[in-house]
C-alpha cells in the first residue's frame, strides 16, 4: 500500500514539474480579464461620467471582435458621485472582492488622490486615470500610476503664456476648484509668471459642493481683470461663462480642457455667450463640418451609432471615453499573453507613437520610462459661436 501510494505521489509531482510555473494575476483567465474603474455617475461632476461610459461602449466592440488575444475584457465600473469616501469604498471593492487584475481610468482628482496610496501598496497597476494632476504623474512615488489627461501644470503654463503674448499687461482673474486640479493651474500660473504673479493674478477657489459660483464671477470681474481663467469641471464653467456675459463682463476668458465639451459646457452657458472662449484641446470636435470628411471622424460616427445609440455625440466626454478604450486595447495587445501585474505596468509604460482616429493632428501617445502621462501636447483652439477654431500649432509645457 505504501509502494502503490509513493508511486502515485511521484507521478503527481512529475506532473506539476513538467508544467511550466507562471505567476497568477488576480483577475485573469483563460477566457477573460477584470479591469476596474470607478466614475462620478452621479454628483457634482455627474457630466464627466460620461467618459465612462464612452469607455464602456468601446470595450463591448473589443469583445464584439472577440476581445484580446482570446480574452474578453470585464470592465466593472462602479459609481463614486466625485467624493473621496465613495471612492475610497468602491475602489476596495474593485481590488478586494472584485478582485480586478488592474485599475483603468478611474476619473476624478479628489477621489484618485484619495485612493491612490491604497491602490499602491495593493500592487495594483493604476493606469491612465482621468486626472492631470501634477503629482499623479510623479513616477518614483506612484510607480504604478499612468495618467490619461494632460498634466494640469503643462496646460497651465500653456494658458499663462498665452495670455501674456495676447494681453501682456493684463490682470488675470482665477476661477478654481479647491484641490489638486484647481491648484496645479494656479501653481502653473506662478512658475510662468514669477514675481509679476502676486501683481498680476486674483483667485478664488470653489468648492465642488457649492450650488453656484456666481457671486465669485461678480466680485472677480470687480478687480477689474481683463484675462479669465475658469479651471474646474463642467457644471461650474457653463455657470461662470453664462454670468460673466449676463454682468457685461468680456475678459480673454479660458476654460481648462476638462471643461471644453460643447454639450456638457457651450450649451449650457449659452454658445453665443461662449464665444471668443479659449481652450487647449488633444481632440477632435465631432460636430464640427471641418472633420465631416476625415476618416477618424467618420468611424467614430459610425462608432457611436452603433455603440452609443440615442447618446449626444457633441459631447466630448464619449469621445475621450472612447480614445480611454483603445489605450486600454493597444496596453493588452502589447500585452500578449504575459498578464502579470509587473508586464502590465511594463506595457503601459511602453506606448511609442499612437495615433488615434479622434486625435488633434500632430498629437501622438508616447509613454515611457520617465513619462507617466498619455498626453504631453495640446492645440489652442476659439469658440466661433458655432465651433471651435484651432489656432497656431502644437503646443507642449517647454517654451515654444
Amino acid at each position: 500500500m505504501f509502494l502503490k501510494t509513493f508511486a502515485v505521489s511521484i507521478a503527481v509531482l512529475a506532473a506539476f514539474a513538467g508544467t511550466p510555473s507562471r505567476a497568477e494575476t488576480a483577475g485573469v483567465t483563460e477566457s477573460e480579464i477584470k479591469v476596474g474603474a470607478t466614475f462620478p455617475f452621479s454628483g457634482p461632476a455627474s457630466p464627466l461620467s460620461n467618459t465612462g461610459k464612452g469607455l464602456i461602449a468601446y470595450v463591448h466592440s473589443v469583445n464584439d471582435r472577440g476581445g484580446i488575444n482570446g480574452r474578453k475584457i470585464n470592465l466593472i465600473t462602479y459609481d463614486d458621485a466625485y467624493t473621496p469616501p465613495k471612492a475610497v469604498e468602491q475602489t476596495r471593492k474593485l481590488i478586494e472582492s472584485d478582485e480586478v487584475a488592474f485599475l483603468f481610468s478611474p476619473l476624478g482628482t479628489p477621489g484618485i488622490g484619495a485612493t491612490i496610496k491604497y491602490v499602491t501598496a495593493k500592487k495594483v497597476p493604476h493606469l491612465f486615470v482621468v486626472s492631470g494632476a501634477t503629482k499623479f504623474a510623479n513616477f518614483s512615488e506612484f510607480p504604478l500610476t499612468t495618467t490619461g489627461l494632460p498634466s494640469y501644470n503643462t496646460e497651465g503654463k500653456i494658458y499663462a503664456r498665452y495670455i501674456t503674448q495676447t494681453a501682456p499687461d493684463a490682470k488675470i482673474a482665477i476661477l478654481y476648484q479647491n484641490d489638486d486640479l484647481g491648484r496645479d493651474f494656479v501653481a502653473a500660473f506662478r512658475e510662468t509668471l514669477k514675481a509679476d504673479f502676486d501683481k498680476k493674478v486674483v483667485t478664488s477657489p470653489y468648492e465642488v459642493t457649492e450650488p453656484t459660483i456666481e457671486s465669485r464671477v461678480v466680485t472677480l470681474k470687480a478687480s477689474g481683470a481683463q484675462a479669465f481663467l475658469i479651471a474646474g469641471t463642467p457644471k461650474f464653467a457653463a455657470q461662470a461663462i453664462k454670468k460673466a456675459s449676463e454682468i457685461g463682463w468680456t475678459p480673454l476668458t479660458i476654460v481648462n480642457y476638462v471643461s471644453s465639451s460643447v454639450s456638457a459646457t457651450i450649451v449650457p452657458a449659452g454658445a453665443d455667450k461662449a464665444v471668443g472662449v479659449v481652450v487647449a484641446t488633444i481632440t477632435k470636435d465631432p460636430n464640427d463640418k471641418k472633420w465631416a470628411e476625415d476618416a477618424g471622424m467618420k468611424w467614430y460616427r459610425a462608432h457611436f451609432e452603433k455603440y452609443l445609440p440615442g447618446a449626444d455625440i457633441g459631447d466630448n466626454n464619449y469621445l475621450f471615453g472612447t480614445q480611454q478604450g483603445q489605450i486600454l486595447e493597444q496596453v493588452l495587445k502589447q500585452c500578449g499573453d504575459d498578464l502579470s501585474r509587473e508586464n502590465i505596468v511594463k506595457q503601459a509604460r511602453n506606448i511609442k507613437g499612437l495615433v488615434l482616429p479622434t486625435l488633434m493632428p500632430g498629437i501622438t501617445i508616447n509613454t515611457g520610462p520617465d513619462n507617466s502621462m498619455a498626453y504631453t501636447q495640446l492645440q489652442l483652439q476659439r469658440w466661433t459661436g458655432s465651433s471651435w477654431e484651432q489656432f497656431g500649432g502644437v503646443l507642449g509645457a517647454e517654451a515654444n
